[in-house]
């Protein structure tokens, strides 16, 4: 019963993809995106009304559009980064169900970011057409011209951009980062959720969620209204995904024989420590796309300084964290490793807005606070892969770095405050009423016996290794 209705879910939305999918060719044909207030220094300004911008002028639009396309790219290979690491983390017997899921989410992902989310998160500025000077590209000359938007075409349907770049890279970029959040649930679920359940909740997320969150700041929301700021998403991608992972691993309950009869906590051995490096440095190398890609532009100047500050920060945390491990027994590579995480986490809200030094003094101390999270949320709560400790915590301790560290003096305290906790709670309520509406109707725990037997055997009828 429950593979009928995921079925016909997965069958509805992609019909209504079909048919009213909001990126079609009509909407965006020959429109590329515009100057922005915000633009980085040394942005070309725009040419006067009815002018042909010069060649200089296209290739530079040329480039900053290629710019982030590739960061696309590279935040797409996260998913790969993901799958990994969540397969050597967990039990060997599970892995079949792991690479499932982030199969499938990557795929829904876009498929909801085209019907629903990408129109929610980005609804465009409040402000007249006429306000506003629009790129619009003639495919038979080839030249750009500046104008008065199209009749017909709002805000909404053109692209703020800093650089200049069209709405089809737009959408592009910004899918790859809302499955982003989704994945980040599965790592914490592992062993022991049910196939269908999940994927639901992740399609509701993806619909209902993210997007929503996502719109208050990059969508010209409230908390932008307020000055909150998040560079590339510690909380609006990271701790949107932590918040979710932590109240459906506590709606799930831990795996068998995680915790003894007096309340003390058994460590279940990854299955695959090589995967998990693998995996991590999968993720380390696609976060350059992530922080890189939100400058939305290739200036030379702030996507260096952003590469550099990521950079630092996940060395700052990986060394911290690994450090802390050896002084509290043997050297733990897990905890480097997420050290790492942690450190990339931390410095994603302020990547754009703080010198090198302060970037890896944010990345040392995410990597301290992810050892200790871990083992704190253990005693409590099973989460296999340590994602709450990863992207909540440090999510949450970098969104509060924007303020302690941003060379911005607009960036004050208590707006980060406000956005973490306005997010947080929107999740929180969001997860509940979704999960315990899943609880209720189809389940989502798997039965002990097909947990001891294996999500691989049990849900798939098949084993990743033979």
């Amino acid at each position: 019963m429950s593979r009928f209705i995921l079925l016909s879910l997965l069958a509805a939305m992609t019909m209504s993809f079909v048919v009213t999918a909001s990126l079609t060719g009509a909407e965006i044909e020959e429109t590329v995106g515009a100057g922005n207030t915000e633009a980085a220094a040394g942005e070309t300004p725009p040419a006067e009304e009815g002018s042909t911008f010069s060649a200089a002028e296209l290739n530079e639009f040329k480039i900053d559009n290629l710019w982030v396309m590739l960061a696309g790219c590279l935040v797409f290979i996260m998913h790969l980064g993901f799958a990994s690491l969540e397969s050597g983390l967990t039990r060997q017997k599970n892995t079949i169900n792991i690479l499932f899921k982030n199969t499938m989410i990557i795929s829904i992902g876009l498929l909801t970011y085209a019907l629903i989310g990408f129109n929610v998160m980005y609804p465009g500025i409040d402000q007249d057409a006429t306000d506003y000077e629009v790129l619009n590209l003639d495919s038979i000359t080839n030249s750009i011209t500046v104008g008065e938007a199209p009749e017909g075409k709002t805000h909404a349907d053109l692209t703020a951009a800093y650089g200049g770049y069209t709405k089809y890279t737009d959408f592009f970029f910004q899918a790859m980062f809302a499955a982003t959040c989704a994945t980040i649930v599965s790592g914490s679920v592992a062993g022991r959720v049910k196939l269908s359940s999940f994927l639901i909740f992740a399609t509701c997320l993806l619909l209902f969620c993210y997007p929503v969150t996502g719109m208050w700041k990059w969508g010209y929301g409230w908390l932008d209204d307020i000055k909150f700021y998040d560079f590339a998403g510690s909380t609006l991608v990271h701790s949107v995904g932590g918040w979710a992972a932590l109240v459906m691993a506590w709606l799930l309950g831990p795996r068998l024989e995680k915790y003894n009869a007096d309340g003390s906590a058994n460590a279940i051995p990854g299955s695959n420590m090589p995967l998990v490096a693998v995996g991590v440095f999968l993720l380390w190398f696609g976060w350059f796309g992530f922080n890189g890609g939100s400058v939305l532009s290739a200036d030379p100047a702030l996507t260096s300084l952003v590469l550099v500050t990521t950079s630092m920060a996940a060395a700052a945390g990986g060394l911290a964290a690994g450090l802390v491990s050896w002084t509290q027994g043997k050297p733990d590579v897990t905890m480097a490793l997420n050290g790492i995480l942690a450190g990339l986490v931390g410095v994603t809200a302020s990547a754009d807005s703080v010198t090198i030094q302060s970037a890896v003094i944010i990345g040392a101390i995410a990597g301290i606070l992810v050892y200790f999270s871990v083992i704190i949320v253990d005693k409590k709560i099973d989460d296999p892969v340590g994602a709450v400790s990863v992207h909540l915590v440090c999510g949450i301790w970098g969104t509060i770095a924007v303020a302690l560290f941003g060379t911005n003096p607009e960036f004050t305290l208590s707006a980060q405050l406000t956005g973490i906790v306005a997010i947080g709670a929107y999740t929180v309520i969001f997860t509940l009423i979704v999960g315990l509406i899943l609880k209720k109707t189809l389940g989502l725990r798997v039965s002990s016996e097909e947990e001891e037997a294996g999500l691989d055997v049990s849900e798939h009828g098949m084993k990743a290794y033979n």
